[in-house]
Formats: C-alpha cells, sequence, structure tokens
C-alpha cells in the first residue's frame, strides 16, 4: 500500500541541505525539525524550506512551529502534545495546512482524535537516544491496538526503527515510519533512503 500522505517511508530531518537532496532522490513526505528557534528564524527557515524545494514531488512537513508554518507558506505540519496545547487548530486549518499529531498513551491519543488528525504517530517504539522521552518504549503490540482504534486514519510509527526492523513495525499495522537517526545519522544518508525506499511492507 503507497499512502498519498504521509508516504509509507517519513524521514525526519534538521538540514535543508539533507531536506533537498531526499527529496530529489524521490521521497515523497519529509519533516523538518530544528527546535529551539524564535518565531522570526522558523518562519524565515519555513520559507526557505518551500523555497529550496518548489518543484519538486514531496510534501514538507514543519515541526510543531504552527505559525511559521502558516506565515511561511506550508501545507503541512506535524505537533508534539505540547505544542497541541498552545496551538490554534482552527487557524491552523483555516490556513489550510493538514496536521499530524504525536500520541503516546491513551490518553493522549484521545485528545489527538478529538481534532481529526490527519495521521497519528505513535512512539518511541524502540529505545531511542534522539530525545529524552518520558514513555518508555511502546513496543509493536501498541501499534496493533493503536491501529484497531484509529481504523482509516494513518498511523505513522517513530522511534528508534531501523531498516531492519521495518517489515516487523510494517506487519504490526503501521501505514507509514518516521525515521531519524537511521537515515539522518547514516554515512551516506541518500543512499541509506535509497533502501528504504526500496523496501516493500510486509505482506505486499
Amino acid at each position: 500500500m503507497t499512502l498519498a500522505y504521509p508516504d509509507r517511508f517519513y524521514p525526519v530531518v534538521d538540514s535543508l541541505v539533507l531536506l533537498v537532496d531526499l527529496a530529489r532522490t524521490g521521497v515523497g513526505t519529509i519533516q523538518l525539525r530544528v527546535k529551539g528557534l524564535p518565531e522570526g528564524q522558523a518562519t524565515a527557515l519555513v520559507r526557505e524550506a518551500v523555497e529550496a524545494v518548489a518543484g519538486l514531488p514531496v510534501r514538507l512537513v514543519v515541526n510543531d512551529y504552527w505559525r511559521a508554518a502558516i506565515a511561511g507558506g506550508a501545507k503541512h505540519l506535524h505537533l508534539g502534545q505540547e505544542d497541541l496545547a498552545t496551538a490554534d487548530v482552527a487557524a491552523i486549518r483555516a490556513a489550510g495546512l493538514t496536521l499530524g499529531l504525536s500520541t503516546h498513551d491513551e490518553a493522549e491519543l484521545d485528545t489527538a482524535l478529538a481534532h481529526r488528525p490527519d495521521y497519528i504517530a505513535l512512539g518511541p517504539i524502540y529505545p531511542t537516544t534522539v530525545k529524552t522521552m518520558r514513555f518508555p518504549p511502546q513496543g509493536l503490540e501498541r501499534i496493533r491496538v493503536w491501529k484497531q482504534r484509529i481504523g482509516a486514519i494513518p498511523l505513522v510509527a517513530i522511534g528508534g526503527i531501523t531498516l531492519e526492523r521495518a517489515p516487523d513495525v510494517y506487519a504490526a499495522g503501521a501505514d507509514s515510519i518516521a525515521v531519524v537517526t537511521d537515515v539522518a545519522g547514516a554515512a551516506d544518508p541518500v543512499a541509506r533512503a535509497r533502501e528504504w525506499l526500496a523496501l516493500e511492507p510486509a505482506g505486499e
């Protein structure tokens, strides 16, 4: 199955250079996640990113900076629960942005579903060193439970997922896998991305 949005392979990057390189490689959905920027810098970054991938067949997802996403002309947004709590979802929707939301437990899933998101992200599936997590690894069984609950809404699995683990994650019910370290931290991120693009989910 190939989703219109998000694609089943969904890298997360913090570099405009890598963003463009992956987009030119054929990656269909890429999240730009750069933490700790003031609003003005965030807006400038979003504008630069939107311009950088203009004309390329990629969906650029802005992480967290919803005001910058609107002002910078982005079309896709991802919010964590803390950012969701202070975001103006009505303004985000009025601007025509899609909205993906992170979840880690049942309460967060209930909150996310109330906003009728375009996808639900669940994580971390495996231990991850990308950031300190308040939640333990979710494991594959939680993917099955989440997918049963959300039905047709795309489920994005994230956290500690490598190419080698991907078949099990897809088989558990994930529609999409968001990848940070396994691509951005690779010796050759573009080559690693090509390996991901060549991977068929279990059952196909």
